[in-house]
């Protein structure tokens, strides 16, 4: 089991500014906002942070919160960029702004080992980002989230990015219903990226709880795949588990393919001074 940290890098259209007593400051496109960020626990660089947007969140333990914008802000959002891929951005109820950028290294090493043709898995799935990144590289993607909505957002991010006419199939799905129904039609696939919440509910009110569903969804992804797939990527936030402890999870479930296994954290580098801030946990099997 190999150990690594995975860095998110500035880029165009995404940066980390500073971050420091309990918040971050970030630039998404033309704006900046600023959010909660518990595990910024330093000073900050400056305190002269210049925004237009802040989330207020709540005061009880299940999160929530409230956007307060600038006017200049628009309500229904505004396009970003990543290589190729071209997306909305916008400010949600849940602090995030419709997609997750410390995800980019993940994207970067799935799109290494993405061929003309390979079937990749997408489940939880969100705006589809993710999704695009992999159809760029000529993969053939089944983007599979719980939400019609992130659905239809992923569905106009692909008319964005001009790869409308790419086979992707868009699913409004329960992740661990649509991965066993894969299994009973003897689906296979090439590469999985799982990036589930720590609560959810599916279209028909199904409950997903991270730890006491997330080892059946890794055993139906491990019956979709074989010794000739290439990768199974999970990350998980905002829940009190070791990368060690899903690392291992993986190789019980996983070894039999061969390949290895690879665990750590992945962070976004601060601009202001190159701190970096840890956002996740990540395990992944790769077989080269």
């Amino acid at each position: 089991m190999e150990l690594k940290t995975l860095i998110t890098e500035p880029w165009d259209d995404y940066g980390l500014i500073d971050s420091g007593h309990g918040r971050k400051l970030e630039r998404f496109g033309r704006f900046r906002f600023i959010r909660p960020e518990p595990q910024a626990m330093w000073a900050p660089a400056t305190s002269d942070w210049q925004a237009d947007g802040d989330f207020i969140a709540a005061s009880d333990e299940d999160g929530g919160g409230k956007w307060h914008l600038s006017r200049d802000v628009p309500r229904g959002g505004w396009h970003m960029k990543w290589e190729e891929v071209r997306f909305l951005a916008q400010n949600t109820p849940f602090r995030h702004l419709a997609f997750f950028p410390d995800m980019m290294p993940q994207w970067e090493w799935a799109r290494e080992r993405t061929q003309e043709g390979s079937e990749m898995l997408n489940l939880f799935g969100y705006t589809g980002v993710g999704t695009l990144a992999l159809a760029g590289k000529g993969g053939r993607v089944t983007h599979v989230d719980a939400s019609k909505k992130s659905v239809e957002a992923g569905k106009a991010n692909a008319f964005l990015s001009d790869m409308s006419d790419r086979p992707i199939r868009w699913m409004v799905d329960d992740a661990v219903k649509f991965a066993a129904r894969e299994v009973r039609r003897a689906r296979r696939y090439d590469g999985i990226i799982l990036d589930p919440p720590k609560f959810g509910r599916g279209p028909d009110g199904e409950v997903w709880r991270l730890e006491e569903h997330l080892p059946g969804l890794i055993q139906h992804c491990r019956n979709v795949l074989d010794k000739n797939s290439r990768f199974l990527v999970l990350t998980v936030y905002a829940v009190r588990m070791s990368a060690l402890a899903i690392g291992a999870l993986l190789e019980q479930m996983l070894g039999d393919l061969g390949g290895r296994i690879e665990v750590g954290e992945m962070a976004v580098r601060e601009e202001a001074r190159g701190l970096l801030l840890p956002t996740a946990i990540f395990a992944r099997w790769v077989n080269d």
